[in-house]
């Protein structure tokens, strides 16, 4: 039997084996994934098979794709002149074990369906994807802060890697500029490093220079009872009702105002989500400085929800967004993002909460307002094809790079949590990310699809990418004690960041005990907390947390 057949033959049992099929040793002894088998881009609606040229180029008419190996990464870069460039796709041929399983990650936000799936080639998998035969775990990804919004394949017979250059939902214009699109990294399991272990090293790998909190991050948050309808006297209230909770003299807890505070638009009056004026407040606040010294007198630090790209219902189109599905709402429109005095406008709003005295942003919306979908809905496509922004020279990723690191930028020493933001894109720039979609105060089954998913799934992310906030523990009589304070604990006790949404009236001394005792823990540094059951259980139940095995029942 041959070596070629042989290698066929065993990469049906092996994760390891194909590893090494889809690899080879750099010279620091490191695994660097190999070049491609096959090569495509896609202009406008056609794919197109690129011929290999010299060393690692590759090119059709004017599209020419080069890349080449940089440490234990393979650097993709692109040029198109004249000729619009929606796509590049990497195509390596290699045997997938039928017993294998596969686990990639979302786009933005995780949607409560993240797990360990069969091989289904028309699955996408964003930025990363792991394979897993039940020893070996193989790794395959993109380091961040990348050019492309990227996602990868697994089929039978092959892997591949599809970078969309798209700028909004056309191809972008390079002119004679050469993009780099991505750098692609792989790595395999060690000799008996579990799956979840192997997760963490990769995450490292993808992101080598993550920007972390000082110090664990915790405290209150009024979405979850307030739902938008709070105000100064209610955010004072619930700060000094739990100020005494946190006795960690070190690391004082945050207090975040949610949506609600900012000047309403006359055509969306009491709409806390979409306002008109975010360097101003409405009549229930009044005066935000005075506001972050309120909260820094009763003991905890000032923090700020945002939504970037709202526009005023007085600004000229000629600023907006193009309306497609999803973002046509006349009285809800959006910035373009590539527009200097919508950047400038931003930059503002931001540079004003610090000058305010915030010591938190947290800003929303802003793969929502651009994309016009959420991560959920990007499976055929990332958004409606057809529409471009007014500079269409850039792609969609960077034009979101640079957005991220204006607010960056502005924000100063001020920590920032990104919120429906591209989770690839926003590691290594904030210091927090919101890993899933909203949890709930009203409903527990949310929740826990939303809540535990996200946290069992994404914690491998945790001081790798950012800090991983798993959402806020929704505090309320809709919701049993008994379920809630399970969601509070795996939080506390995972050293994620922990945020609480207490409604007043639905706190007794039993609720009040548990919380000095959970913030009491998530001041500290612990060690991240580990889903054992995740390999089988899409909601883990059974968990490690600080060197002790814990069951919950989330039923």
């Amino acid at each position: 039997m041959n070596r070629r057949h042989f290698v066929k033959l065993s990469a049906l049992t092996s994760a390891s084996l194909l590893f090494n099929r889809l690899t080879s040793l750099a010279s620091d002894n490191s695994s660097v994934i190999n070049p491609p088998d096959e090569v495509w881009a896609k202009s406008g609606d056609l794919w197109h098979k690129l011929n290999h040229q010299l060393a690692l180029s590759y090119s059709h008419g004017p599209i020419v794709v080069v890349m080449k190996q940089a440490g234990n990464g393979l650097s993709i870069d692109a040029q198109s002149p004249g000729k619009p460039l929606n796509a590049i796709k990497l195509k390596w041929k290699h045997h997938t074990a039928n017993n294998t399983k596969v686990l990639g990650d979302h786009y933005e936000r995780s949607y409560g369906d993240l797990a360990w799936k069969d091989v289904n080639a028309a699955n996408k998998n964003p930025w990363y994807v792991l394979l897993n035969d039940g020893k070996d775990t193989a790794c395959f990804g993109v380091k961040t802060g990348c050019n492309a919004i990227c996602w990868w394949s697994v089929g039978a017979e092959t892997l591949e890697l599809t970078m969309d250059t798209q700028s909004g939902g056309v191809g972008v214009q390079l002119g004679d500029r050469q993009l780099h699109a991505a750098e692609v990294i792989a790595m395999k399991s060690s000799e008996g490093e579990s799956a979840f272990a192997s997760t963490q090293r990769f995450c490292r790998m993808m992101c080598p220079k993550p920007r972390l909190p000082k110090q664990p991050v915790y405290g209150i948050n009024d979405w979850y009872f307030a739902y938008g309808n709070n105000s100064a006297e209610l955010i004072k209230q619930i700060t000094a009702l739990m100020t005494d909770l946190a006795p960690d003299t070190n690391n004082r807890p945050f207090s975040v105002i949610d949506a609600g505070w900012a000047t309403y638009s006359p055509l969306l009056p009491g709409d806390g989500g979409f306002m008109d004026d975010f360097s101003k407040p409405n009549d229930k606040f009044k005066d935000m400085h005075q506001m972050a010294l309120d909260i820094e007198k009763l003991g905890m630090q000032p923090g700020l929800w945002t939504r970037p790209l709202c526009a005023s219902y007085k600004d000229k189109g000629s600023l907006l967004l193009p309306k497609i599905p999803g973002r046509d709402d006349p009285k809800a429109p959006i910035l373009d993002p590539t527009i200097d005095e919508n950047l400038a406008r931003i930059k503002h709003n931001i540079a004003t909460y610090k000058k305010w005295d915030y010591k938190l942003v947290k800003h929303d919306y802003t793969t929502y307002d651009i994309m016009g979908t959420w991560g959920m809905g990007m499976k055929d496509t990332l958004t409606i094809p057809g529409w471009r922004f007014q500079d269409n020279r850039r792609t969609t990723a960077e034009i979101i790079n640079n957005l991220y690191h204006l607010i960056r930028e502005t924000a100063g020493d001020m920590y920032i949590i990104g919120c429906n933001t591209m989770s690839h894109l926003s590691a290594g720039v904030f210091e927090m990310n919101r890993i899933g979609d909203d949890t709930s105060g009203k409903e527990w089954d949310r929740t826990r699809k939303m809540g535990v998913n996200t946290l069992g799934f994404r914690i491998a992310q945790h001081n790798a990418f950012y800090a991983t906030d798993g959402d806020c523990v929704g505090i309320t009589k809709d919701i049993a004690w008994s379920r809630n304070n399970q969601w509070m604990q795996l939080l506390a006790e995972s050293g994620t960041p922990l945020f609480i949404s207490p409604q007043p009236d639905a706190l007794g001394q039993e609720q009040k005990a548990y919380i000095k005792e959970c913030f009491t823990k998530a001041a500290k540094v612990q060690t991240t907390g580990e889903p054992l059951d995740w390999m089988t259980n899409p909601q883990p139940a059974k968990w490690k947390l600080d060197e002790r095995d814990v069951t919950f029942d989330w039923s």
